[in-house]
Parts: structure tokens; C-alpha cells; sequence
């Protein structure tokens, strides 16, 4: 077993067993805005599979989602009963919101991917990789076209489409 498969393993056992570190680390969490730029990835075997390179024009961010069932507001007015009811799945996954957020926050960078860090009773933590495509370090490839995240083209939204 390699190192990054150490980490992965480590971070996992700390969830599964509710260590002080990840209660720590989670509670300091929720006190921060919904999406914050980190130093460096949580987990950096994940980052480094889904493409992280530790260099300029690479950044982590980690973003929040509130947990739970997400409710349609009740429409003022009146409406057939067929589309007046509460409970509408929105058509994408929670982590592809998270890196819907934070392509908004940083405009200029493309979404990468993202993975999961942490949830307490509340919220979900993804960390989500962005790339500044007109950094000169950073040679794009041609698959990162712009608004991924909007567009399903990440592996979240990969996920919501397949249906």
C-alpha cells in the first residue's frame, strides 16, 4: 500500500469512529463561510486521482450543502394540484451543487472535480478542485471546457444524469 492509500485509509477510520480530530475538524468547519479557499487538500490521494497537481493555477476549495430533503417553495397564487405538491428532487446530486457554488464564487477557474470530506448532522463538505485556465503554468487540457459544473460535464454531474 502506497502512501496516499494510507491517507484515504486513515480519513476513512476517522469517520467510521467519530474521532476527536473529525469532530474538530468538522465543528471548526461550520463556523467558516459555505465556500472557503484551503492551503492544501484533505485528502490528497483523492484530489490526486481526480487530477490535483500541487502547483500555481491549481485550487482547493472547500464548499458546505445543507443536508436534508430540499423543499419547492409553495407558489403564492394557486396551482394545478398535479404541480402543487412540496416534495421535487431537484435532478442533481448535492455534490454537484457544491461545485455549482464554488464555480460562482470563483469565476475565473473551471471545476475539475470534487470529493467528500466531512458531514456532521447538518451539512456536507466537499473540497472541490478548480483550475485557472489563463495561468501560464497551467496547460489545459481541451476537455475543460467553460461552466462545467453547470453543465453536468464533472463527475457529479456525470452521476445525476444517469438515468
Amino acid at each position: 500500500m502506497g502512501a496516499y492509500d494510507y491517507i484515504k485509509k486513515t480519513l476513512r477510520s476517522q469517520y467510521s469512529t467519530r474521532s476527536p480530530e473529525y469532530k474538530a475538524r468538522v465543528r471548526a468547519w461550520k463556523k467558516q463561510p459555505p465556500v472557503v479557499r484551503v492551503e492544501r487538500p484533505l485528502n490528497l490521494g483523492r484530489a490526486r486521482e481526480l487530477g490535483y497537481k500541487a502547483k500555481q493555477g491549481y485550487i482547493i476549495v472547500r464548499s458546505r450543502v445543507e443536508k436534508g430533503m430540499r423543499k419547492r417553495p409553495m407558489p403564492s397564487g394557486g396551482r394545478k394540484p398535479s404541480k402543487a405538491g412540496r416534495y421535487f428532487s431537484p435532478g442533481k446530486s448535492k455534490q454537484g451543487t457544491a461545485e455549482e457554488r464554488a464555480s460562482r464564487k470563483f469565476s475565473n477557474c473551471e471545476v475539475l472535480n470534487s470529493y467528500w470530506v466531512g458531514e456532521d448532522g447538518q451539512r456536507i463538505f466537499y473540497e472541490v478542485i478548480l483550475i485557472d485556465r489563463s495561468h501560464p503554468s497551467v496547460k489545459a487540457p481541451a476537455k475543460l471546457s467553460k461552466g462545467r459544473a453547470y453543465r453536468g460535464l464533472t463527475a457529479a454531474g456525470k452521476r445525476s444524469r444517469r438515468r
